[in-house]
């Protein structure tokens, strides 16, 4: 058979030469060893992504951001020993003047001239001119001064393992403080890695363990002189409780051992001072159970691992505030016991003789949530029928289309309108027996005999109460509807929050009220029906505007 071997070009094909071969392959050798050394290229440690510390929910995590990455020792510490490799400036003047930087040798010693070695090796840093100068005054007698301060610090590459987001050997000098290193790789693992234990290791030897929670809170930091080879290790997170609520450090705290006590983690999560109870979320194997406690009770609660602990503020109202504004001759401020009335309100106000007692105005922020809401939900319904209409033709896709974003923008206007939250109480027969709520308005209004007509109308403006005009002559005195005016709906609003509705053919009330002093009539604007469906939607918003926000907006 006559069949190939391995190697062997198939019939019909040219074989190349090994030489050929390799110089043909060589480019894309080149283009590829080209590729992985622009994959492989790093970046300085400072200019790493610390996104996941700033966002994590674990107390300390946003302490490593790059800021001790960039910025290295600044300042000499007092205390630092003078280590090999550092480098000193020395100064001398006098009969013997003479300037060198030394460096400390294998050995522990500078060399000075004419004087010889001086051993410095451990000495610390503000005794370093003192060992100096005793030197020089064996040699030089008199008339020779000297002046010896640490120039820099000995360079040094400490290793960084453990429970860090980028273990490795970073590098800086034995000046850096610990937290330096820690930023370099990126900090401690929020989700594996301990804030309580820090271990400086040189060799097998344990030099210090640092817990960062006492810099966090307190301001305390270890000064840890670094050589070159140490380790910084961080151990794994040990037992941890999250804490949310009134808490000004509402995040995961670590702590020791089995068990933690409440009135040790209010120390740290420091809840606000309108807290009275705390609510415990543990797990208890596969059951979830919920507990209660009074904060008074900090020193008997126990904390378990995976504890979730939330402060919360369960007081009862004791008093309440309620505003009186308007025309009258009382303070404005009253503060009543919780569930005051009404009535108890009324009597302690002085009205004036300009008083209009019988038209008082109730404003109430619940209400005016409420109002709010009701509108919001009206408007997104409306938005979302108009974006999910559907077109039979391409021609009816484009006005719709165009009909669509002149309807989004009408929606955008009317989000923006604050409803009034005025409650109606004039027509409540029991009126005195409403409960009052925290941060109610009471508004009394003054007799000014004017009424004011808004709306679709040519020129907008009040008009003095003349008991012989009915609805027509009013709107005539503005100069009539527009053409945009909807002349079968036209809202009276009373000042005591009623209103009436007047619909085509009732044009002089009949008998469904009469204009009052102090009213204010509204004209609504015309829908315009080929808006299909979306007609009577817009008519019931707009009509709702008028009512809670006695506002006639213009479509």
């Amino acid at each position: 058979m006559n069949l190939p071997f391995a190697g062997t070009p198939a019939p019909g094909k040219s074989a190349l030469t090994s030489k050929e071969q390799k110089t043909k392959e060589a480019p894309q050798k080149k283009d590829s060893a080209e590729s992985a050394t622009s994959e492989i290229q790093t970046r300085p440690p400072q200019f790493f992504d610390y996104s996941a510390n700033l966002n994590s929910d674990v107390f300390g995590a946003n302490l490593f951001t790059g800021a001790f990455a960039r910025q290295g020792a600044t300042q000499f510490n007092p205390d630092y020993l003078i280590a090999v490799g550092d480098q000193i400036q020395a100064r001398f003047w006098g009969a013997f003047e003479h300037e060198v930087m030394l460096t400390v040798d294998p050995k522990g010693n500078i060399f000075l001239p004419h004087i010889g070695p001086v051993r410095v090796l451990g000495v610390r840093n503000q005794d370093l001119q003192r060992v100096v100068e005793s030197a020089v005054a064996k040699t030089f007698r008199a008339n020779v001064n000297s002046y010896a301060s640490l120039a820099a610090a000995q360079p040094v590459r400490v290793y960084v393992g453990g429970f860090v987001n980028r273990p490795g050997l970073y590098s800086g000098t034995s000046m850096d403080s610990l937290l330096h290193y820690l930023d370099q790789a990126g900090g401690i693992d929020p989700t594996r890695g301990s804030f309580l234990n820090v271990q400086v290791k040189r060799g097998s030897e344990i030099r210090s363990t640092v817990n960062l929670y006492d810099f966090l809170l307190d301001g305390t930091m270890p000064l840890i002189q670094l050589g070159d080879g140490d380790v910084i290790f961080v151990a794994p997170r040990q037992h941890t409780v999250k804490v949310g609520g009134f808490a000004e450090n509402a995040k995961r705290f670590e702590f020791e051992g089995e068990g933690l006590t409440l009135s040790h983690l209010i120390k740290v999560a420091k809840p606000g001072a309108q807290t009275t109870h705390v609510r415990v979320v543990r797990n208890t194997g596969i059951t979830r159970n919920v507990e209660y406690y009074p904060l008074l009770n900090a020193n008997h609660i126990s904390l378990q691992n995976g504890d979730e602990v939330e402060f919360t503020a369960d007081k009862k109202p004791g008093t309440i505030t309620v505003r009186v504004e308007g025309e009258h001759l009382s303070v404005q401020e009253y503060v009543l016991p919780y569930g005051a009335r009404l009535g108890d309100l009324l009597d302690q106000i002085e009205f004036s003789s300009r008083s209009d007692a019988d038209s008082l105005q109730l404003y109430r922020l619940s209400t005016k949530e409420r109002q709010k809401q009701m509108l919001q939900t009206s408007l997104k319904s409306l938005e979302a029928a108009v974006l999910t209409a559907r077109s039979g033709t391409s021609e009816e896709a484009h006005l719709r289309t165009e009909e669509a974003n002149l309807m989004l923008q009408w929606v955008e206007r009317a989000k923006s309108i604050e409803p009034t939250g005025q409650v109606v109480i004039a027509k409540a027969p029991n009126r005195d027996e409403l409960l009052l709520e925290n941060g109610d308005i009471l508004r009394v209004a003054a007799e000014d005999g004017l009424v004011l007509v808004s709306g679709e109308v040519l020129f907008p403006t009040t008009v003095a109460f003349d008991p012989r005009l009915g609805l027509e002559e009013y709107i005539e005195h503005t100069g009539g509807y527009t053409q945009n005016a909807n002349t079968s709906r036209i809202i009276v609003a009373h000042r005591d929050g009623s209103f009436d509705d007047m619909t085509s053919g009732f044009f002089g009330f009949g008998g469904r009220g009469q204009i009052r002093a102090g009213d204010e009539i509204l004209v609504l604007p015309k829908v315009d029906q080929k808006w299909r469906q979306f007609a009577k939607e817009v008519a019931q918003i707009i009509f709702q505007i008028a009512l809670s926000a006695r506002m006639a907006t213009r479509f």
